[in-house]
C-alpha cells in the first residue's frame, strides 16, 4: 500500500475515534439521547380519521360487547363507558332484528349478571371470561368458527384493553373488524383518541379495521 494511502487511512482512524469521543462526552453530560418523552410536546397530533358508512351481512358478522358491566360503567368514575352504552344498545337492537350472533365477554372474576341490564345478554347467547385478549384461553376463537362468522362489530371498554386486543386477534386470525367510535371507550379521551389512530395504523389491523359509527352501520342478509 502506498504511504499516502496509508496517511489517508490513519486520519480517517484518527477523525473516528476523535468523534466517537465527543459524542460519547456529550451524550453523558446531556443526560443521554434525545427520546420521544424529551419531545413530547412537540408532536404534531395526526388528523383525525374518517368514519365510514359500512354494511355487513348479518349471517357471517358478530356483535362483541367486552366487559360493559355495572362495575366498569359507573358513570361516576368512568363517564365515557357509561355514554357509550346507548350507541351499544341502538347496535344490539339491530343485531337482535336480524337474528346475528351476539358475543360478550366478562372481565376474570365477573359473570354475565354483572353486565349492564341495558344489554343484558339472553339465554344462549356465548359469554367468554378473560383479560384484555378475549380469544386468551377461551373459546371465543371456537364460537366464531361454528357460526361461520368473517366480520366482527368490536364494542366495549376499555378501548386500550379489551376492545384493542381483540380487534387484534381477530385481525390476525382473518377476520374483518368494524370498531363503531361510539361504543368504545376509555378514560381520559386520549386514549380513546389513540386506539382510534392504532387500528388504522397498527400491522395487525391496518389491513383489516374499518372506523365508523353507530347509525353508519348498516345491516343485510345478503
Amino acid at each position: 500500500m502506498r504511504m499516502s494511502n496509508r496517511l489517508s487511512l490513519l486520519r480517517a482512524a484518527v477523525m473516528v475515534a476523535v468523534l466517537l469521543v465527543v459524542s460519547s462526552v456529550a451524550y453523558g453530560q446531556s443526560g443521554g439521547q434525545t427520546t420521544i418523552i424529551d419531545d413530547w410536546s412537540q408532536i404534531a397530533i395526526p388528523s383525525p380519521p374518517e368514519l365510514r358508512s359500512v354494511t355487513v351481512n348479518s349471517t357471517t358478522t358478530a356483535l362483541l360487547i367486552l366487559d360493559m358491566q355495572n362495575n366498569l360503567t359507573d358513570p361516576s368514575v368512568r363517564p365515557r363507558a357509561a355514554m357509550s352504552i346507548p350507541a351499544i344498545s341502538f347496535l344490539l337492537s339491530k343485531a337482535r332484528a336480524h337474528s346475528m350472533l351476539v358475543v360478550y365477554s366478562n372481565t376474570p372474576g365477573a359473570s354475565p349478571s354483572d353486565i349492564v341490564s341495558a344489554l343484558s345478554p339472553l339465554p344462549g347467547d356465548p359469554v367468554v371470561r378473560s383479560g384484555v385478549d378475549k380469544f386468551f384461553r377461551t373459546d371465543l376463537e371456537q364460537i366464531l368458527a361454528d357460526h361461520g362468522i368473517r366480520t366482527v362489530i368490536v364494542t366495549g371498554t376499555a378501548a386500550n384493553g379489551a376492545v384493542l386486543y381483540t380487534a387484534t386477534g381477530a385481525a390476525l386470525r382473518g377476520m374483518k373488524v368494524i370498531v363503531p367510535v361510539d361504543g368504545m371507550s376509555a378514560e381520559p379521551e386520549y386514549v380513546e383518541q389513540y386506539v382510534a389512530w392504532h387500528l388504522l395504523n397498527s400491522p395487525g389491523t391496518r389491513n383489516a379495521a374499518t372506523l365508523t359509527r353507530s347509525d353508519l352501520i348498516l345491516f343485510t342478509a345478503d
